[in-house]
């Protein structure tokens, strides 16, 4: 702890001297080694503490400034170590610096009254007219916020939340202000019960009211020129600069803001960017990516998701309000000039095209093409499971995890199949031949929750999600049996047991946490009961959840394999495993050869347009190549030739090993 002791006569005089004023010079306390010439020009009221200044800053273009407070007016403050406070021209007040804090040219930062720095902001996100408030606070996870927006059919469950939050806020509450250890501000305008947290930089703000900025040591925030910023909190790693605008918003770890980008009332998690456009009211789970002016996303719900330019939803079709919303589960994508009609829901890595003005719900069709044609929608299904786009965002999203904090707010599952998307395949395949049954095997056209789907892609889907899930069952299979000999079928039977009865059923996307259904009414119902009895507790249980995924997974998976096998646990035999096998293993190379194909279309002559526009044909080749590189030597294509490979060997591997159980 720090050991201040009053002013002497003789630093008093100093002082003076120095043009410095107090209204009441024995209110302020100096460290033992504190050094009066460091202090010029200050105004001092209410009760202050100075620490020592003995260091320099040296700044980035070179030069040298001492520790100390110049041409600053203080009130009621606490000044830590080092800090370097120059040009705060209508006061600093009611704050406690850290060390080595370098502020300058700032015209206020203060405190006034009694304030949570932004915990406890209720934001209207989906339904404008509040429907769906979310409480937000400092470590709010996307889990935790999705619990709140969309489990309102459990009341006692909301309002137990809603008292812990409240109870946190209280907590936090303050008449004084912190900024932290290495904070930097410079050139801005008015702060106001804001919340710094350490080596955070702010530069060029104009308005910051209302809000934390928790930046860390190993994540620091970074609050560029421009920026207005009210009822907020911002979460470390996180980017605000040129001239946005946010309002009412929790912006979760590594986000993005920038380029003029405006937002209220709206939640962003881990790893999102928004530049140029406008968002209002929305759920933005991890990865939600919109980068373009013209580009609107309004009471809708994403994850994973990348806004084409123009993309824009509407949510007022409406006679009681605004009150519509949307959900584009993990992975959807709009193209340019995208248009959908709330409600609506669109399954997980589904491509929109064109414009959509009637109400539809494909969730259960994921990996589709949602196409407008002359004023219909037209799905048709499972046909991004070919796309090699699909495979390379899949493979991206873990790369560009920018969270650098040993914390980590937002529990991320990155996996492209799972029992989530495994079984909406499942549902999708089932609702297809129903389908087709119902309305003949000839229909041209088949209609579904106001969207027309074609025969021949009907009949694709089904084909598509039937090698899908053949594939991700029998991925789960082969790491269950690797690296394990068998004698006999007993054997094999004992190393299939799953290891907890957990898993079963149906799974969800939890905000980017995938996990089972049964996990969430567990939670759901220890929060009623008052067994887990705060926040952190519900964090635990989150955490627990992301954990045991894999262990959970499997539980599904072989429950899943012997309902598509038509058999039971004590009738698997070392001959079942290899029938399966050899069909995982067609389903593999079939969809790599799909995606090999697909990546190939990149490489036609119809994509080398444009390229050697000063030459013939050889030299338009020539230039491609130089660009884009030469088709086999692509990273995409020999990965996907890689895997061909690998999964056949794993595959035959295995088969050899059932064939000594059988000899």
């Amino acid at each position: 702890m720090e050991k201040y002791r009053e002013l002497t006569k003789e630093e008093i005089a100093k002082l003076k001297d120095q043009n410095c004023t107090s209204s009441d010079w024995s209110g302020i306390q100096v460290s033992s080694n504190f050094r009066a010439e460091r202090v010029k020009d200050v105004a001092f009221s209410g009760k202050i503490k100075l620490g020592s200044f003995t260091k320099a800053f040296k700044t980035p273009n070179g030069m040298e400034k001492a520790s100390g407070i110049y041409s600053a007016k203080l009130h009621n403050c606490v000044v830590g170590n080092d800090n370097y406070i120059s040009g705060i021209w209508n006061g600093l007040a009611n704050y406690e610096t850290g060390n080595e804090v370098y502020i300058e040219n700032v015209d206020i930062i203060e405190v006034v009254g009694e304030t949570s720095f932004g915990n406890g902001t209720q934001i209207n996100v989906l339904d404008e007219t509040g429907g769906r408030k979310v409480p937000v606070f400092n470590n709010i996870s996307a889990q935790l916020a999705y619990i709140l927006a969309m489990y309102r059919h459990r009341p006692k469950a909301i309002e137990a939340v809603f008292e812990m939050i409240a109870d946190y806020s209280s907590s936090v509450s303050s008449e004084t202000g912190i900024i932290g250890d290495g904070v930097r501000i410079t050139n801005s305008g008015i702060i106001r019960n804001v919340h710094v947290g350490e080596y955070c930089v702010i530069e060029g703000t104009e308005k910051l009211f209302n809000g934390s900025l928790n930046s860390s040591a190993e994540d620091p925030i970074y609050i560029g020129p421009g920026v207005i910023m009210k009822n907020f909190i911002i979460s470390s790693g996180t980017k605000v600069s040129d001239s946005t605008i946010i309002e009412d918003c929790f912006i979760g770890q590594a986000c993005k803001l920038g380029k003029h980008y405006s937002t209220e009332h709206s939640l962003f998690f881990s790893n999102c960017v928004g530049f140029h456009g406008e968002a209002c009211s929305i759920f933005a789970g991890p990865y939600t990516v919109t980068h373009h002016k013209s580009t609107l996303l309004i009471a809708g719900m994403f994850s994973f998701m990348n806004a084409g330019s123009g993309s824009n939803q509407s949510n007022h079709m409406y006679k009681l309000g605004p009150i519509h919303q949307g959900v584009l589960e993990r992975g959807a994508k709009t193209t340019s000039d995208s248009y959908l009609l709330w409600p609506a829901r669109v399954g997980p890595f589904t491509l929109v095209m064109g414009r959509h003005y009637k109400n539809s719900d494909t969730s259960d069709l994921p990996f589709s093409y949602l196409i407008e044609s002359k004023d219909e929608s037209i799905l048709v299904p499972g046909v991004n499971l070919r796309s090699v786009g699909t495979i390379r965002d899949a493979q991206k999203w873990p790369k560009r995890d920018g969270r650098k904090d040993h914390v980590k707010l937002d529990f991320i599952n990155f996996n492209l199949l799972s029992p989530f998307t495994i079984r909406k395949m499942l549902d999708g395949r089932d609702l297809l031949k129903k389908l087709q049954e119902n309305s003949g095997m000839k229909s041209e056209f088949y209609t579904y929750e106001n969207v027309k789907i074609t025969r021949s892609s009907l009949e694709r889907g089904i084909r598509l999600y039937e090698m899908a899930i053949a594939k991700f069952l029998g991925n789960s299979l082969i790491k269950r049996l690797e690296k394990t000999g068998f004698r006999s079928d007993n054997e094999i039977r004992e190393s299939l047991k799953p290891d907890t009865n957990i898993g079963l059923g149906k799974w969800i996307d939890l905000a980017g946490l995938i996990v089972p259904m049964s996990c969430v009414e567990d939670l759901l119902e220890g929060i009623e009961s008052g067994a887990i009895k705060d926040l952190d507790e519900i964090r635990s249980s989150f955490e627990k959840m992301h954990k045991n995924y894999y262990v959970y997974e499997w539980t599904w998976v072989i429950d899943r394999i012997l309902k598509e096998e038509g058999k039971s646990f004590g009738s698997i035999w070392a001959k079942d495993v290899i029938r399966f096998t050899e069909k995982w293993k067609k389903s593999v190379v079939e969809l790599d050869q799909l995606l090999y194909d697909d990546a190939r279309k990149e490489f036609t002559l119809s994509s080398q347009t444009g390229f050697g526009v000063d030459g013939d044909k050889d030299i338009q080749v020539l230039d491609f190549e130089q660009v884009r590189g030469e088709f086999e030597k692509n990273p995409q294509v020999s990965a996907i030739k890689d895997h061909i490979e690998k999964k056949t060997a794993l595959g035959d591997e295995l088969i050899q090993r059932m064939k000594e159980v059988l000899d």
